[in-house]
């Protein structure tokens, strides 16, 4: 079982990263599910599988059993037999996962790309590609900071640079973010956490 990292943030907080490497046989054994027919691309039914096989994993690290996942009108997933909040994020061959027992949450994983250079400009603000100057790996983590928050807050309508903000930040191997989400007047602060490996970047709300 390729668990790439699993991290607790205590009592029934818990979030995790897949790396996959198994057979679409292997993850359906590891999830006790079975893929959507309709879900026809290779890639795309490994993660979903390894997605569920992480929560899985990531419920029993909290004494859960897994029963499933739902998704609300919006996509948002939820467990189908705990109120517990979750949050599945895809990066191939990347899987990250976030529970969390009292509060929504939002977790984000990428692999920094040139092609973040181009679509940087179109979903960051003005400060934000300032503070990034070109640098790629944090270019990636306020692409993934924003996902995060988009993931938290659960509905659709929201733009990227509109109604999403990332405070600059001093980068390192691991910090702090604070985010924030304005839209029809309502206005939330959003704490979060950054991982940067040679292989990806994470981000998830705290």
């Amino acid at each position: 079982m390729p668990l790439s990292k699993i991290e607790s943030l205590g009592t029934g907080r818990v979030w995790g990263v897949w790396l996959v490497t198994e057979t679409e046989t292997d993850l359906s054994f590891l999830s006790f599910e079975s893929c959507p027919e309709d879900l026809v691309h290779p890639q795309k039914r490994l993660e979903w599988l390894a997605g569920r096989a992480l929560i899985r994993t990531l419920l029993e690290k909290i004494d859960l059993s897994y029963d499933g996942i739902r998704k609300d009108e919006f996509g948002k997933p939820f467990l189908k037999t705990h109120p517990h909040a979750i949050s599945l994020s895809h990066s191939y061959p990347y899987v990250a996962a976030q529970i969390d027992k009292d509060q929504a949450v939002g977790i984000d994983v990428e692999q920094p790309k040139e092609k973040l250079r181009q679509v940087g400009p179109r979903v960051l603000t003005a400060a934000e590609v300032a503070d990034a100057q070109d640098d790629l790996t944090k270019l990636c983590i306020y692409w993934c900071a924003k996902e995060a928050m988009y993931k938290l807050f659960g509905k659709r309508n929201l733009m990227f640079t509109d109604h999403l903000s990332v405070d600059p930040f001093t980068l390192a191997g691991t910090g702090k973010l604070q985010g924030c989400i304005q839209i029809k007047g309502d206005e939330r602060q959003v704490s979060m956490s950054y991982r940067v490996t040679e292989e990806y970047v994470l981000v998830y709300t705290i």
